[in-house]
């Protein structure tokens, strides 16, 4: 039987939730900012990790690029997204001397940050972490998995597109997490379809049903669909609460679906 870690700066962490997908450009991200908002909304303080070492785009998405961080007695103090500090943040774009530094880094030393931001950043008490991996099954991956399993994560959230070449590459991903003993939480489709603002009708521009179809045949839950939605790509794009402003958005009944079935698959004890 597996030992548990030593609890140390993760003491007061009760849900790490890691975002995964075996492809980029799915928008792992977006729902990672997004499911960390509608959480705080939900009145749950929230840390996000920001592990895509060579893409870290959180900071920017919660307007906190250019931020500095600090040492405390227990290692780094991570940067706070809001006044109220309910959403924290750690990223190695908080780390780059120029914001559009290269990260060209090899293996091993990427893995020994990953490792390092697991174990040195003083997150405090958070009701949820939220990790954002890179895409693939790269070393990032194992390196997030493996430092992370000690603390027994409470699944991964697998985020696809609807086309065929994504669901398969992301079908991938959860041959993945079923060979390190990763729960799979449910599948996210990204993406699903355009809504017109104008007159709402909803065209499918990377076809539909790929997601759905994929949890269905893995066998695990289908979280929901999330249209393209200009009103969420500008919330992104300026660091905005998409979540706050933007009720009447096609894609907000989608995010507050995913984030409340999150919420529901929490054990009750830890809330």
């Amino acid at each position: 039987m597996e030992a548990a870690a030593e609890p140390g700066n993760l003491a007061g962490v009760q849900h790490i939730i890691l975002i995964l997908s075996g492809k980029g450009g799915v928008g792992k991200s977006t729902v990672c900012t997004e499911l960390a908002l509608a959480l705080r909304h939900a009145g749950k303080k929230v840390g996000i990790l920001d592990v895509d070492l060579c893409g870290p785009s959180i900071p920017r998405m919660l307007r906190a690029q250019g931020k500095a961080v600090h040492q405390c007695n227990g290692g780094w103090v991570p940067v706070f997204a809001d006044q109220e500090q309910s959403i924290s943040l750690m990223s190695v774009g908080f780390l780059l001397e120029q914001p559009d530094e290269a990260v060209v880094w090899r293996g091993p030393k990427k893995n020994a940050l990953i490792k390092q931001f697991v174990s040195d950043v003083a997150w405090g008490q958070l009701d949820y972490l939220v990790v954002d991996t890179p895409p693939g099954t790269s070393d990032e991956h194992m390196a997030a998995v493996e430092a992370l399993r000690p603390y027994r994560p409470l699944g991964a959230l697998v985020v696809t597109t609807p086309q065929a070449v994504s669901v398969g590459d992301v079908r991938r991903e959860l041959t993945f997490c079923r060979k390190t003993g990763l729960r799979v939480m449910g599948v996210v489709e990204n993406m699903s379809g355009f809504t017109c603002p104008h007159c709402a009708e909803c065209t499918s521009v990377f076809s539909r049903g790929g997601g759905e179809e994929l949890a269905r045949l893995a066998g695990v839950p289908f979280l929901g669909s999330v249209p393209l939605d200009p009103a969420l790509t500008r919330s992104l794009e300026e660091g905005r609460d998409f979540i706050q402003e933007f009720p009447n958005s096609p894609a907000f009944p989608a995010l507050a679906a995913i984030a409340q079935k999150i919420l529901d698959a929490t054990p009750a004890q830890a809330s």
